[in-house]
């Protein structure tokens, strides 16, 4: 978790955010926990992540706390994602490929926004989904109903004047607005928020 964006954090930092999101590769966790053990820096991100994450237990649990499963097949989907959108920079540099979802139950909202519905709470009027930006694609300006919560996963996103990086955490209040939303390089986060949000 980061409050301050830009400030330097140490290079296992994404890691981290991937072990408290309990998202990491099985075949990274043994290192990753040794790190944790001697880095007194991401064991402070660690308990910070941590948190967080729990506070979402004070929410119904059936219905906006994905699954072990779900949260299984989400790292196996973004380390697979990850590693393609390597191999082809690494292949043929130049301008990235666009992002196209590969599963049935991914949703193009708007050109080069995808949305994968998670779960819904409908007494609070409240979802929690995955949002997949493409690179160079700019998300509405838009008025946020109630707490909107994001964890970014993979590529950079851009709030307002904020650059956000995989494992960082925004909380923004009810009544703010996103003025500009946008990624250079395509992002993907989980998002809950308030489904009555109003596009500006």
């Amino acid at each position: 978790m980061s409050s301050r964006p830009d400030k330097a954090r140490c290079d296992h930092a994404d890691l981290i955010a991937l072990r408290a999101l309990r998202i990491l590769p099985s075949s990274e966790v043994a290192a990753v926990e040794a790190h944790i053990a001697a880095c007194s820096e991401c064991r402070r991100e660690l308990e910070a992540l941590r948190s967080v994450i729990d506070s979402f237990a004070s929410w119904p649990t059936d219905v906006l706390r994905p699954s072990e499963s779900l949260w299984e097949r989400l790292a196996r989907r973004v380390s697979a994602e990850a590693a393609a959108e390597s191999a082809v920079s690494a292949a043929e540099p130049g301008p990235q490929p666009r992002l196209e979802p590969s599963e049935s139950d991914w949703e193009e909202a708007a050109p080069g926004i995808f949305c994968k519905l998670l779960a819904t709470d409908a007494e609070r009027d409240r979802v929690s989904m995955l949002v997949r930006l493409a690179p160079g694609i700019e998300y509405p300006p838009h008025t946020h109903a109630g707490v909107e919560e994001l964890h970014l996963l993979h590529g950079e996103l851009w709030i307002n004047d904020e650059k956000f990086r995989p494992g960082d955490y925004r909380r923004a209040e009810p009544g703010s607005v996103d003025h500009r939303v946008w990624s250079e390089t395509g992002c993907t986060c989980v998002l809950v928020t308030s489904a009555l949000d109003a596009l500006l």
